[in-house]
């Protein structure tokens, strides 16, 4: 999953979460940083580049995605493995993986807008993806159409989207009934009647 803010330019808080990406990942590989970026020159190039390929993600964003793969990863990142791990986990959001998300979704009873959702993006991602079509193929064939929806929903959460689940509808004060068969020849005899037919 690739999630992007808004940001296309760099600004001065990008430049402070890229200054701290480095510092970090210094001290986290020291003799592979200095392999690395041997001199100043190397070392601003690299700030350069980085901040411009990771501009459109927020500053917290790369400040987490730093330290998560610090924690996990043993040798010195690329810039692209530094972006994969920008991309903040479902669970950290509170939301479920693809997967569970999936079964989720495929177990869920009728009417499903009524159910209880471990959140929105879930029922979302059903509505986008097509009850009908996730209840009747098998899951090789429907989840990836469902994973991608639910990435999309999560980049869309993320951007600040409100996703809940849409309120049904109130019913009308006054709930119609068909007529009686007999009370409905009766109205309709009247309405010739008035129109002279």
């Amino acid at each position: 999953m690739e999630f992007k803010s808004q940001a296309k330019e760099p600004t001065a808080e990008h430049l402070d979460a890229i200054n701290q990406v480095f510092a970090e990942l210094k001290l986290a590989y020291h003799n592979q940083f200095y392999k690395a970026f041997p001199n100043d020159h190397e070392l601003v190039m690299a700030k350069q580049l980085w901040l411009h390929a990771l501009c459109d993600l927020t500053p917290a964003r790369l400040r987490a995605g730093v330290r998560r793969l610090i924690k996990s990863h043993e040798y010195l990142p690329s810039l692209h493995k530094l972006r994969e791990f920008c991309d903040p986990q479902p669970e950290e959001l509170g939301l479920p993986d693809a997967h569970s998300a999936y079964i989720e979704a495929c177990r869920a009873a009728s009417p499903k807008r009524e159910q209880q959702w471990s959140h929105p993006a879930v029922y979302r991602a059903g509505v986008e993806s097509d009850w009908f079509f996730l209840a009747n193929n098998p899951e090789s064939v429907a989840l990836p159409v469902f994973k991608r929806n639910y990435e999309l929903l999560i980049e869309r959460l993320l951007n600040g989207e409100n996703l809940d689940v849409p309120l049904p509808k109130a019913l009308p004060e006054e709930i119609s009934r068909p007529l009686e068969r007999s009370e409905q020849k009766k109205r309709l005899q009247q309405l010739r009647t008035e129109l002279g037919i």
